[in-house]
Formats: C-alpha cells, structure tokens, sequence
C-alpha cells in the first residue's frame, strides 16, 4: 500500500482500538506503527492486540513497527478519605510517608526519594500541573508547602518535580518485567519513560540485547539539557509534550521540540512528536484549527513521525483522527514551501564513504528524472542516512530482515520491502527495479537510482551508486555481474 506522504504516523491503540477491524482499518487509513501503551491493560491484553497488528501485516504484505511504551517511575499521591479535596491558594498543605488517609491538611506522597532531594523554595505540580505547590520546609519524611494555584486534588494523582533531578531509575521494577515480556513478544521499538541521563538508556539496551531498538522520551529539563549524550546513546527520540510542558513553562515547548526534531534529523536519528496534536477529536469528528497547524508545523520542522494518544486509542472517533492526520500531511508536503524549508535544513556534514553517497543520490534524484532511490540496507543504517536527506522521491528500503524492515517502518519517507539475499549486485539492481514496479514508484520507461555495499549482507559497506533502468532486458545486458 504506497502512501502519498513521507512523514508517518504512529496510532496508539486502546479500548477504541482492540479489534482486528479497527486496526486493519486505521493501517488502510494511513498508521505506520502501531503504539502499546504500557501503562494500561494486562501483558494478555497487549499480547492480543500485538497478535492482531501481526495478523495485519501479512493479510496487506505491509512491514508495520510496533512501539510498546514503558510506564516508567510515575509519581503519584495516596488517597484521601473523602476521595478528593479542594485546596485554595495561599493555605498550607504537607506531603509526608504517612500512609493514613489524607484530608485537606495533608497527603501520603510514598516516594522518600523525593522527599531526600527536595529543597525549600522547590515546586511541587499535581495533576498535570493544575495544582502548584511551594516548598517551605521538608525533611526527610515531609514536606509543608503553600499552594501556589489551588484546585481539586484527588487519589493517586500524579506529582512532578520540575527543579530538581530525582535520584530515581527510568525502569521501574513493572517497566523491567514489561521490557522483557515486551521483547519476547517481538516488538519493534520500546519507548522508554521519563530518561533523565544517557545512563537511563544503557540500562534499557543491555536489557533488551538487540531484540528491540530503543527510544528515548523527552519529558524533564534533565533531558532537554543533557540531550545530546542521550541522543548519542538511543535508536530514537519521542518529544513528549505533555510532561515536558508541565515541567517547563509552557511557552518554552515549541522552540525545544523544533531544535529537538533539527538535530535528530542531523544524526540520522528518527523522532517523534507527540501528545495532544488532535486532542479535540477524542470527542469530536473535527479537529480545531490550532490542531492542525499544530500538526503541520511538527511536519515542517521535519519530523519523522507525528503520533496520536488518546485519539486513536479512546477517542470516538479513532479513524478520522488518522485521516485527518493523513490528509494534513499530505497537504503540506505538496507545498512548495514545504520542500524550501526542508532543503534549507539540510545540515549534516558527514565524512564517510555512505554520507557521500546518500547525499549523492539525493542530488542525481532531484536534478534528473529519477523515480526512486533503491537503497539495500541490512542493519536499517543506509536507509536512515538516506532518510536524512530528505529526498524529493520515494525511498525504498530493500532488506532480507523482517525487524530490520519494521522498525523503518518509522523513518520518514521509506517504503519498506523484504527481499530474498543478495550475493551479486546485478541481482540486486533487478530486485529493486522489481521493487518500484509493484510498488506504483516506477514503469518499464523509468529510472531509478540503486544504492548497496559490496560486499552483501554486511552492515556498514554501502559503497555502490548506481543509476539504473526499470527494464529488466537493460539492466542483465548492461549491468556487470
């Protein structure tokens, strides 16, 4: 199924979303990668629905990424014995390790590592930040605040802790259980929660041992100051948006994500921005205009992927939501506007033999009438790098490797294809002539150009350019073995 857009969307399923028809139809509507939150339904739960995307893919022939989102440490209050309760601004309020039930005085904050970094004059924000509370005093077990913004606070609620680094591990015992339950299902990527340090992503690799590709999520200060060496160390990144804008004032969201998005592209890296980008259609078959220019303007930054949450996975309308998504993209990759942007962001400067050649073809693609850059990729690497590019044609990744075919799944514009083995290029080049004919890319008439490393099936040697014809009758009569 060829899409008419290069940037993908990834589709969260949830209670909206479960069945096999709802999710063949949200792939046929546009989803690229499918995303298993972590944090909600039972590991036979996420099983079944990870059996169905499975199911999809080989009833359509398409390669579809899976993503399974790991809760991480979330923070959250006790309960109160009345079930919620109304702070005003200007009272006092005391979080402590009291497990008794709170009341308008005081709540069990179970967290003694919170309290063990808390400094006077730090914040504390629940619920999404609605409510703001400053510290006055704290101790070990205890801290007294003074509500800054009031409002109804209610059991288990979550807590951030925006000033200060909390001494706590992005995997929590779940999330290490769910990691490895996650990895022998056969997931493509797991999107890990709440990373703080480059050390947060090791951790997550050296568990999942290459049986997934890792992706880190951009939700704390911490993260947004020490992105580079956690870029460094991850598969991807996921801008998160809804944490990261209550840890930070709100306004200081979108510069972040656009230089976020700018330099995963310059490392070949794919991303990710998420959350809240059609949040008005959980309940409405129309987006806001905001919405969409909220879309758009992640697709003109360049991103690789845009993401639905609560939309698709308990919206009412999770179809439209990808359809809207779908047609915005499309729309904006056809403006002209569109391609100038991206082809002035064009910053990666790289010095190795596949830089070069990625790059160059690129170049050959835009100044002639090439159809499609072909490109061989065992370890998804060349692709990736091609996909860096931004080139103005479809990019079809040619791989023998199921896993290494879906996690491209996510990388802007390619078009994933699985092929038998290569031991000789001229094979190589048939297959990918092949490849754009069934894929509605090319015709008999048409060019392409043929990327790949000699020699096959190791990663890391693209060393070959090759401009080729899609008639097969020219390429065995020219082509050297």
């Amino acid at each position: 199924m060829k899409r008419s857009r290069n940037v993908k969307i990834v589709a969260t399923l949830g209670p909206a979303s479960e069945t096999y028809d709802t999710i063949r139809a949200l792939f046929e509507a546009g989803a690229d990668v499918f995303r298993l939150n972590m944090s909600h339904g039972t590991q036979g739960e996420i099983a079944e629905k990870h059996a169905i995307i499975r199911q999809v893919e080989a009833d359509l022939d398409r390669s579809i990424g899976i993503l399974a989102d790991l809760q991480g440490p979330k923070l959250r209050v006790g309960v109160f014995a009345n079930g919620s309760e109304e702070l005003v601004e200007g009272a006092s309020f005391r979080m402590d390790l009291d497990e008794a039930e709170g009341d308008l005085a005081r709540v069990c904050l179970p967290h003694p590592e919170i309290f063990a970094a808390l400094e006077p004059g730090a914040h504390l924000l629940v619920n999404d930040g609605k409510i703001r509370l400053k510290v006055t005093d704290c101790g070990a077990d205890f801290a007294d605040c003074e509500v800054v913004n009031g409002g109804t606070i209610s059991n288990r609620k979550g807590v951030n802790v925006p000033d200060v680094e909390l001494p706590l591990a992005a995997l929590s015992e779940k999330d290490r259980a769910d990691l490895e339950f996650a990895c022998d299902l056969g997931v493509d990527w797991l999107a890990l929660s709440f990373v703080q340090r480059a050390k947060d992503v090791f951790e997550a690799k050296g568990l999942a041992d290459g049986r997934a590709a890792v992706l880190s999520k951009i939700e704390k200060p911490s993260a947004v100051e020490r992105f580079d060496e956690i870029l460094d160390a991850s598969d991807g990144i996921m801008v998160a948006r809804g944490d990261l804008g209550v840890e930070l004032p709100v306004a200081a969201v979108p510069p972040i994500q656009k230089r976020l998005v700018r330099r995963c592209r310059a490392a070949a890296k794919p991303v990710i921005v998420a959350t809240q980008m059609l949040e008005s259609m959980i309940e409405s078959p129309m987006p806001t205009r905001a919405e969409v220019s909220d879309v758009a303007t992640a697709i003109y930054e360049g991103t690789d992927a845009i993401m639905l949450s609560a939309e698709s996975a308990a919206g009412s309308y999770p179809i439209e939501a990808v359809q809207t998504m779908d047609r915005v993209a499309t729309e904006v990759e056809a403006d002209p506007t569109y391609s100038q942007i991206i082809a002035a962001s064009r910053s990666a400067k790289g010095d190795t033999v596949a830089d070069a050649i990625v790059a160059a073809a690129r170049e050959i693609a835009e100044k002639t009438e090439i159809k499609a850059i072909c490109c061989f990729t065992q370890s998804g690497t060349t692709a990736l790098l091609t996909a860096r590019e931004r080139p103005g044609v479809p990019i079809i990744a040619l791989t023998p490797l199921a896993r290494t075919a879906r996690r491209l799944a996510l990388s802007w514009g390619c078009y994933c294809v699985l092929t038998p083995d290569q031991s000789r290029f001229k094979g190589a080049v048939v297959g990918a002539a092949r490849a754009a004919r069934a894929g509605g890319f090319a015709g008999e008439t048409d060019q392409i150009v043929v990327t790949a490393g000699v020699p096959f099936n190791v990663p890391g040697t693209t060393n070959i350019l090759r401009v080729a014809p899609c008639d097969e009758r020219l390429i065995y009569s020219t082509d050297p073995e």
